[in-house]
Order: structure tokens, then C-alpha cells, then sequence
């Protein structure tokens, strides 16, 4: 069994409706079928199921089967020849002119040769006729290059996003292990040049390497983790460990899945943030859904002292909401530092 493509079945469907349409209006005209317009109908909608391979062909042989098919009694075959225009002007931009002028010629053709006087002035009847479908076809294809820029546009921004966050990752592996590989440079010099400092050097070196240690396998742990809001409760309890107590409300909320990677990463960036910056004893994360948006709250009782992230963490919240169309405002308030993101529970 031969198995087509999903365009070519789309079409082959069509098809099928536009022979089933034309036999329904000859019915309804007629009350009755004969031979002819059952042809002409299979004729006339058969080159449909080619229209996206080859537009502008088949808009032509349409054409020309419905002129044929004039005199047939309650048979609509410009409706459907319409519609094959509207598709050739769709598919193929570079042959607007000679959509345009075919489909002109065609109307006037057909309509000089109706068996009825048309009911509106020659003249209007062919201009409208002619070239609604043309207009039709571009406003379609208009939109569809409009669809197509924003992907991409947002595409370029997912992929800008990415870029900052490696940024981010550069920037906190230097913090975790640069400086304190400089600071067990200096020991062991500091050891090496003054032997009685030897033991307190070593001792030194021992706690800086541990640090580095414990540092580097929490930011090799936040990588690997697959983000999502039924994980914010491991994320609090690793970053709270020995540090600030992380209470957290409302990760148990239901979100789709974009929204969720999303919120996990703004709550990621922004404990992160305290936990290193604000010197904070408690950290308060709840998460609440607010009609057809998310609404997200990090405070904590620090110094504020998370300002100082204002060059790449705080803008990169600020720009992953906005990626969304939400928004992320972050600053002081009374008695410690305070996030707040507001997500579309569908991003835009």
C-alpha cells in the first residue's frame, strides 16, 4: 500500500471536497444528476490533489474546464477555479503577475461567456471575481511569512538565551574554582617560601579544595538536572543545605511543560542569587497561579546585597520572562530582596 505524504493526503481531501461540493450544487439546483456534470466535476477537481507541485498549472487547466463546462445547469465550477487561484498566488510569489493576469482573463472570459447576463455591471464583476482570490491567496501567504519570521525571531532569541546562560556557567565555574585555585597557589607558596607555615598553609589548602569541590558538583548537579517545578523542593533543599532555610509554596501547581522549565530556571537563577549575594538567613518561594498567568515570588531577609548580579542575573530573568511575554522586576524591599516574575500560562 502506497503511503502519502500528509500535504499530498491534505490535498487528495480536498479534492474530494470540492468534487462532493460541485455535485451538491448541481443537485440542489437540478434535483438530479446526469453524466456531464459528474465528469466535468471529477475533472475539475482531480488537478487539485497537484495544486502545491505545480500552482500556477493547475490554476490554468482548472480554468479552462470550467470555461468548458459554462453551459452546465447548476454546475459551479468557478468557485473551485477560484480557489485554485488563490492557491498559485499562495505557493508561487514569483509569478504574482501572471496569476493576476491569468485569472483576470479567465473571469472576463467566462463571464462574456455565462448563458445569463451577470446581475452586477461586466466591468465590476470581472474585477471582483478576478481578483479577490489574488487577494485572498496574498493575505494567506502574508501571514504565513509573518508566522514564519516570528519563529525564527524566536528562535534567535531562544538561541541568545542559551548564549547568556553559558556566559552565566563560564562566569560561576571561574568564581567556584578560578579563585580558589589562585588562593592554593598562594599557600603553597606562602608554605614552600616559609617552612614554619607549612602546617597552617596546608590546613589551608585542605578547606579551599574542599570548597572548590563541593562548589563544582553543585553546578555539575544544577546541570544535569531536567528543570520542572516538581523539582524546586531538591533544588531548595541542596542550595539551603547548611545555609539559609528555602521554604517553598505551590510546586506542586500543575503547568505546562515550557512554562515549567522556565519558572524553574527564573527560581534557580534568583536563590542562587541570595544564597551567594544577599547573606539571607530565610528565602521564601511561592508560586501561585493567577488566571492565565503564573505568578512567581522569591523573597528573602537579606542585605540586598543581590543587586550586585544586576549585569547578568538579573537581566537574564528579566529577558527569559520577556522571551514568554511576561515580566521579571526584581529590587529591594523592607527587610530583604525581593524577585517577582509574572509568566502567560501560555507563552507568546
Amino acid at each position: 500500500m502506497i503511503a502519502l505524504s500528509r500535504p499530498l493526503r491534505q490535498d487528495a481531501l480536498l479534492a474530494g471536497a470540492a468534487f462532493l461540493a460541485l455535485l451538491g450544487g448541481v443537485l440542489l439546483e437540478r434535483g438530479t444528476l446526469s453524466w456531464p456534470p459528474v465528469l466535468a466535476s471529477l475533472a475539475l477537481s482531480l488537478p487539485l490533489v497537484l495544486r502545491r507541485r505545480y500552482p500556477v498549472g493547475v490554476a490554468l487547466v482548472c480554468a479552462v474546464i470550467a470555461f468548458l463546462g459554462t453551459g452546465l445547469p447548476g454546475w459551479s465550477g468557478r468557485t473551485v477555479t477560484a480557489a485554485a487561484f488563490c492557491s498559485a498566488v499562495y505557493h508561487r510569489r514569483d509569478r504574482f503577475a501572471l496569476v493576476v493576469t491569468l485569472s483576470l482573463t479567465w473571469t472576463v472570459l467566462y463571464g462574456l461567456a455565462a448563458p445569463a447576463p451577470p446581475a452586477t455591471p461586466f466591468l465590476t464583476e470581472a474585477l471582483l471575481l478576478g481578483l479577490s482570490p489574488i487577494a485572498a491567496g496574498t493575505a494567506l501567504r502574508l501571514h504565513r511569512e509573518r508566522v514564519h519570521s516570528a519563529a525564527l525571531l524566536r528562535r534567535a532569541e531562544l538561541g541568545r538565551v542559551v548564549a547568556d546562560e553559558r556566559l552565566r556557567i563560564a562566569r560561576d565555574v571561574h568564581d567556584a574554582v578560578g579563585h580558589h585555585l589562585t588562593a592554593i597557589r598562594l599557600q603553597a607558596m606562602a608554605g614552600s617560601r616559609v617552612p614554619t607555615a607549612a602546617p597552617g598553609a596546608l590546613e589551608r589548602i585542605t578547606e579551599l579544595s574542599a570548597t572548590a569541590l563541593t562548589e563544582t558538583r553543585e553546578l555539575l548537579a544544577a546541570l544535569r538536572e531536567e528543570p520542572g517545578l516538581d523539582r524546586l523542593p531538591e533544588l531548595a533543599a541542596r542550595l539551603g543545605h547548611g545555609g539559609p532555610r528555602i521554604t517553598v509554596r505551590g510546586a506542586d501547581t500543575p503547568v505546562p511543560e515550557l512554562l515549567g522549565q522556565h519558572a524553574y530556571r527564573i527560581v534557580q537563577e534568583s536563590l542562587t542569587n541570595a544564597v551567594r549575594h544577599a547573606g539571607a538567613s530565610e528565602i521564601e518561594v511561592e508560586l501561585r497561579r493567577d488566571g492565565a498567568e503564573l505568578a512567581i515570588t522569591v523573597a528573602d531577609n537579606g542585605s540586598g546585597g543581590s543587586a550586585s548580579a544586576e549585569g547578568h542575573g538579573l537581566r537574564g530573568l528579566r529577558e527569559r520572562a520577556e522571551l514568554l511575554g511576561g515580566s521579571c522586576v526584581a529590587g529591594p524591599v523592607e527587610g530583604g530582596w525581593r524577585v517577582h516574575a509574572v509568566l502567560p500560562w501560555t507563552p507568546r
